[in-house]
């Protein structure tokens, strides 16, 4: 990073978007856009040129595709990127197979309306390039390579008799991947599951499919009013707040629009506040990798409550931000490797 700056460089085919994302990135004193590519093969010469720490690359281009793009990018010369995706479901489909290729965070494509698109997503594209140029690439193109563990965890007798603990888990940059390690794992006694992981409105109907396609457990978008209960795993749909509620013995969560909190929504924060007061001792709470603070209070909250909390260990998390910050608060009672937190999420919920 020349003086400190984040340098990055722009791929989309639309100059309008160019524009766009070059003016919200610019208005940080943080980040410097050294120059704006309309295809890969531009592309591919401009970094070679200005070496940018960060790309942020659209999905879909002339010439050559951002996927293909992004794995021969990875092949060659691992980099954070930033993939900018249209909301739509062929946009959210594609989006996530960028992830599995190696892409760090996601943006969705503002609206054409310059001033309008700036206004909307400027604080969004800069925390995210800002997370994306923390991300531990040899960790993450490791993760991503890698064959992905399915073994799944063996049922104790006494794990089927904790219906009522729930699994809280908060995870951002990086954590697609670490969910997705994680959740294969469990079995279908694993206890109701809460998750709230940082996208963009529109893509995490798509990555619960896609997690549901891939697992024993059911996972899913969070609708208002969804109960949560043994071998389901709720992740909090973009855009939405999602609260944990208990009504008597049954566990559900409420979907709300609400402010930001810790500047996301969903925000982890919100979240394990909420699994602090309705579930208290009954709950686990885990803190994957991810950029940023929200949730590091909530989580303090829950362990005051009796919640046993669990954080990926710097070792194995893209940007070590979230756990670290819970764990500074002393809010954290195991620091785990993330290969070992399945089998620690469930010695927990026995306890």
């Amino acid at each position: 990073m020349a003086n400190g700056k984040i340098r990055v460089l722009i791929v989309d085919d639309s100059a309008v978007v160019r524009n766009i994302l070059s003016e919200a990135l610019s208005s940080d004193p943080e980040i410097e856009v050294v120059g704006t590519a309309p295809d890969p093969y531009v592309a591919r010469e401009k970094i070679m040129q200005l070496k940018p720490d960060v790309i942020t690359l659209d999905v879909e281009m002339p010439r050559m595709d951002g996927i293909t793009f992004l794995r021969k990018l990875m092949a060659a010369k691992p980099m954070p990127v930033v993939m900018v995706s249209a909301m739509t479901q062929k946009g959210a489909d594609t989006t996530l197979a960028a992830l599995e290729a190696g892409a760090v965070e996601i943006v969705a494509k503002p609206p054409i309306d310059q001033r309008v698109g700036v206004r909307e997503i400027q604080q969004e594209v800069v925390d995210k390039v800002k997370a994306a140029a923390k991300a531990k690439m040899s960790i993450y193109a490791a993760q991503i390579t890698r064959k992905l563990d399915t073994t799944v965890i063996k049922s104790s007798t006494s794990m089927l008799k904790t219906t009522d603990k729930i699994i809280a888990i908060g995870s951002s940059t990086g954590g697609t991947e670490a969910l997705k390690e994680v959740l294969v794992r469990l079995p279908t006694s694993t206890p109701g599951m809460v998750i709230v992981q940082h996208m963009p409105e529109g893509f995490t109907a798509a990555f619960s499919e896609r997690l549901n396609g891939l697992c024993q457990i059911q996972v899913k978008e969070a609708a208002d009013g969804d109960a949560v209960f043994p071998g389901r795993a709720l992740i909090a749909p973009g855009n939405k707040q999602m609260i944990f509620r208990r009504s008597g013995a049954k566990y559900y969560v409420e979907i709300k629009d609400g402010p930001q909190v810790m500047r996301h929504r969903p925000s982890v924060e919100v979240l394990f506040q909420s699994v602090a007061k309705f579930a208290g001792a009954n709950a686990v709470g885990v803190m994957l990798t991810g950029m940023g603070n929200d949730g590091s209070t909530g989580m303090l909250e829950m362990k005051k409550a009796g919640a046993y909390n669990i954080a990926q260990d710097e070792a194995s998390c893209v940007v070590f931000g979230m756990p670290k910050e819970a764990i500074k608060l002393g809010a954290v009672d195991q620091v785990l490797h993330l290969d070992k937190i399945p089998q620690a999420m469930l010695d927990a919920s026995t306890r």
